[in-house]
């Protein structure tokens, strides 16, 4: 009980601390926009209700106390994302379980654009002007490349309670500037002991700023609960619904709900949304109307789960609905070994 206690008080504190911290950052656009998109196919399907989801390896983008390994030795996943305006999302995750110990996990993620035609401001023939440009670049094109290094740690302090934490390497490129980060994932899970229910609790990316010549941008600080519950289960079949409550600090209240009914253990179909969410806006200013701040919609997927020579693989797809853009398609490819 006292374990408990104190496990309970170390995680209230750093909210607390990261809750103040929040507080006196600047405001304005956040650097690093990238950390917001959704990463395994699985979890977005759910309508990225994944706070108090435990047992894949693809958690560790989202609350590092989901990583936990209990049936499983091993798990390595790979996500590929089709994002908007031919933006491309690679990540892929591994897992391994150390037992009493706890659950280490390893991430990376890549996020960019290649080619993108260059419109450079250039003064030819006049040197004193070439020596004040800050653009020194002459290519007709040039890339951009978001990219996270994440070592994650899980373990259960008692039957019920897991906590966890992620060390990120944030780095951002754009032609020949980067900029770079360090930050940091706490979170926790709970189960209750009935139904499956769960509950948890995390924080993502409380770190420094990201900074391009003389500018910082701060990373986007989220704070998150939620709750998970299969209402319905047998030997081969549950029903699993699950609710967040995300607090981002440059952002409103968003509410995300998703369900997932899995049948045979071996077939899911899954289901989210995210209230207050889509078509959201900024409420506009004396000078200009107001601009939609969100544009993701309904999430749905689906998910094929099965065993092929001792190891466990898992293909998983979701469809994200966009408001103007085209749709975003995910898919997973995760193994596992006993």
């Amino acid at each position: 009980m006292k374990r408990i206690s104190l496990s309970l008080v170390l995680l209230l504190i750093v909210f607390a601390a990261g809750e103040s911290w929040a507080q006196t950052r600047k405001a304005g656009l956040n650097g690093a926009a990238f950390l917001k998109v959704g990463v395994g196919a699985r979890q977005v399907g759910f309508g990225s209700a994944t706070t108090a989801t435990i047992g894949d390896a693809a958690n560790m983008f989202w609350n590092p106390a989901g990583i936990g390994l209990t049936d499983d030795q091993l798990q390595v996943s790979f996500t590929y994302n089709s994002w908007i305006a031919d933006i491309t999302q690679n990540a892929a995750a591994v897992t391994y379980n150390l037992g009493d110990v706890g659950t280490v996990g390893l991430g990376v993620m890549t996020f960019g654009l290649s080619g993108i035609p260059a419109d450079r401001d250039v003064y030819p023939g006049n040197p004193a002007l070439q020596a004040l440009q800050i653009d020194q670049q002459t290519s007709s094109s040039y890339d951009y490349m978001d990219l996270l290094f994440q070592a994650s740690f899980a373990r259960s302090v008692t039957e019920q309670l897991s906590l966890g934490v992620t060390f990120k390497f944030i780095s951002e490129k754009i032609d020949d500037q980067t900029a770079t980060a360090i930050a940091f994932d706490f979170g926790s899970v709970y189960s209750i002991g009935v139904m499956n229910w769960k509950v948890g609790a995390r924080i993502n990316n409380l770190g420094g700023d990201l900074k391009f010549y003389d500018y910082g941008a701060p990373i986007p600080l989220t704070f998150s609960i939620g709750t998970s519950i299969s209402p319905y289960s047998d030997e081969n079949n549950m029903l699993t619904l699950a609710v967040d409550a995300v607090k981002p600090q440059d952002g409103v209240q968003y509410f995300f709900t998703g369900a997932e009914f899995t049948f045979m253990n071996m077939i899911s179909v899954r289901g989210g949304y995210k209230l207050n969410y889509s078509g959201v806006d900024d409420g506009g200013t004396s000078f200009r109307e107001a601009i939609k701040t969100t544009i993701e919609g309904i999430s749905l997927g689906a998910g094929f789960n099965t065993m092929v020579s001792g190891y466990g693989v898992r293909v998983d797809y979701s469809y994200t609905s966009m408001d103007i853009l085209d749709a975003a398609h995910r898919v997973t490819l995760a193994f596992s070994m006993k």
